[in-house]
């Protein structure tokens, strides 16, 4: 049977974003002309526009409220008043810890315990949940900053433009707070801070969002190889003192589980159908295919069940390290640059005069300091300095 020209429609696709993934796009299509003369109607070429692009402006405030908490951490740290000797001193109240101390260019782990880092003793002995949350928005140092607002900016930014603030910002919080939930479950003594588990969540959510719509990605090997990188920088600093791998680790599967669950895009065959004319339209198709929604539904149970049961075995003080003796090395591995102990240190002080004797509980090192009258802060920063 021949077809009739006169009302055949083609559907064009364009993509916005390279030849990396298929997105439908919108444009003006220039009117028909009447044909002078008898012949067949030309092609209608029919623009569709489906996904959203979203202004970013979520991502940028998490970056901004990041770096105005590290600086009110370091404001509150005051390097010079409570330590011995200090690096960037020009920069009075704001220079860092010595090196030895904290090799990411940051405060003392006195200050971040007082900030709101995680401390699971403080979680399950005096019930404060909320360093769960809170100690997502602090960070150890410097470089431990930049590594990761860089990285938030390059990843969140793009999932804001695809996804909204909504969705976006659902997957940083839940993400970070699972990051937490592992940390706790591992980091007994130490204290853990940092937005790396709500980031490696975004990073896992790019994982699984990959997954679920892998038919509309044209280069699949070049957005893995992508995601393999920033994962492995981030690892790297994860080695260091004041930065917590199991955070990440946790941030990494609740992000990958939630990108199942919101990043999830309708099939181009539903979204084709929608546009074309009743004459053309073939049988309706679903509007996601069935391994999005298996994929779904498994996530949603998972992740209710591991956070669930994260939470409940921190609560009741469960040191996931009993079952796992060598797991501690996957947080921070210690040198002779650096010790792995971040808690906040206990010395014995006795002072007489200008002679300030102490000496740290944990390795029993003792020095000698001439202070005058010195202040709870000055002891705590020398202790801290002493035991490490």
């Amino acid at each position: 049977m021949a077809r009739d020209p006169s009302s055949s429609i083609e559907i064009r696709v364009l993509s916005k974003r390279g030849s990396n993934v298929i997105h439908p796009v919108e444009v003006d299509t220039p009117p028909l002309l009447p044909s002078p003369s008898p012949g067949p109607v030309p092609v209608v070429y029919r623009e569709i526009k489906h996904f959203k692009k979203w202004v970013p402006w979520l991502i940028p405030s998490f970056v901004v409220a990041n770096i105005i908490m590290f600086g009110i951490t370091m404001y509150v740290n005051n390097c010079p008043k409570n330590s011995i000797s200090c690096i960037a001193d020009f920069l009075g109240r704001f220079s860092f810890q010595p090196f030895k101390e904290n090799p990411l260019l940051g405060p003392s782990s006195s200050t971040l315990q007082k900030m709101g880092a995680l401390d699971v003793s403080r979680v399950v002995d005096r019930h404060q949940g909320w360093r769960l949350i809170t100690c997502i928005w602090l960070h150890g140092g410097v470089f431990h900053l930049l590594a990761n607002m860089l990285s938030l900016l390059v990843i969140g930014i793009r999932l804001e433009q695809e996804f909204g603030f909504v969705k976006v910002g659902l997957l940083y919080v839940i993400s970070g707070f699972g990051g937490s939930l592992l940390s706790g479950l591992f980091i007994q003594e130490n204290i853990s801070v940092g937005a790396s588990g709500a980031l490696f969540g975004l990073l896992g959510g790019m994982l699984s969002e990959l997954i679920t719509n892998w038919s509309i990605y044209a280069n699949k090997l070049a957005a893995f190889l992508t995601l393999v990188i920033i994962i492995a920088i981030n690892l790297a600093v994860g080695i260091l003192p004041h930065v917590d791998n199991f955070a990440h680790i946790g941030g990494f599967l609740s992000g990958f589980l939630l990108g199942f669950v919101f990043l999830i895009r309708p099939q181009f065959g539903w979204v084709s159908q929608i546009y074309a004319s009743p004459e053309h339209s073939t049988s309706p198709k679903p509007k996601f295919k069935t391994y999005q929604c298996i994929l779904w539904v498994a996530s949603v149970i998972l992740l209710i069940i591991g956070l669930t049961l994260g939470l409940v075995m921190l609560l009741r003080g469960v040191d996931a390290n009993d079952r796992c003796s060598w797991c501690h090395y996957l947080s921070c591995v210690p040198t002779s640059k650096w010790s792995c102990k971040t808690e906040p240190a206990y010395c014995l002080s006795n002072q007489i005069g200008n002679q300030l004797n102490l000496t740290c509980s944990s390795n029993g090192k003792s020095s000698i300091y001439l202070l005058a009258d010195p202040t709870s802060s000055q002891i705590q920063g020398l202790c801290s300095q002493l035991c490490n």
